[in-house]
């Protein structure tokens, strides 16, 4: 009989986690979106970040590999800002809010990523720099939803971006919870 050996995986990704101002100015639209009549849930304050790249279920034998090449990351802190609002749609239903970040460093720190993670996971095809700020289930109005999330008003938070996160993410029946694994600071 042979023994079947299972390997121990990790859902994991690398993202920029915000600031104080960013996480205040979300809070604020996110009472405004409680407001407005959908099925769905918004994201947790401590779960916004923004995603460069995610890796998926990786073998933990991997974890200490990308350590090491995210030490190697040679990249100047930067400054970005909060830009616009908009929706992910499934066949024109709107299933993700999320928020625009802008600033030129994170398309190149995510090309950077990229680029040091090559051999070892598949590049992005089409990043798009956003947090998700809600999850939709349903919405009775689409198209009202989606202007009126294209339409609000959203301060221009402007923060600095010194660090990278490497990040554990266990799903659970309440939503999921996430572990820094490794920083680097940028």
């Amino acid at each position: 009989m042979v023994k079947k050996i299972t390997k121990n995986l990790t859902r994991a990704f690398l993202c920029i986690t915000f600031p104080d101002e960013v996480i205040k100015e979300i809070a604020r639209i996110q009472e405004i979106l409680s407001d407005i009549k959908f099925t769905g849930k918004l994201t947790e304050l401590e779960n916004l970040h923004l995603t460069l790249k995610f890796l998926g279920e990786i073998e933990d034998g991997k974890i200490e590999e990308i350590k090491n090449r995210l030490s190697k990351l040679k990249f100047d802190a930067f400054e970005a800002k909060l830009l616009n609002m908009g929706t992910f749609c499934n066949r024109s239903m709107p299933r993700i809010v999320w928020v625009k970040i802008g600033g030129a460093g994170i398309f190149e720190l995510q090309k950077q990523v990229d680029d040091i993670l090559g051999d070892l996971f598949k590049k992005e095809e089409r990043f798009m720099s956003h947090m998700t700020i809600a999850r939709v289930k349903h919405v009775s109005d689409s198209r009202n939803f989606k202007n009126y999330i294209k339409n609000m008003a959203l301060r221009e938070v402007r923060f600095n971006v010194s660090s990278l996160v490497f990040m554990k993410s266990e799903l659970g029946r309440t939503g999921p919870r996430y572990t820094e694994m490794y920083k680097v600071s940028l």
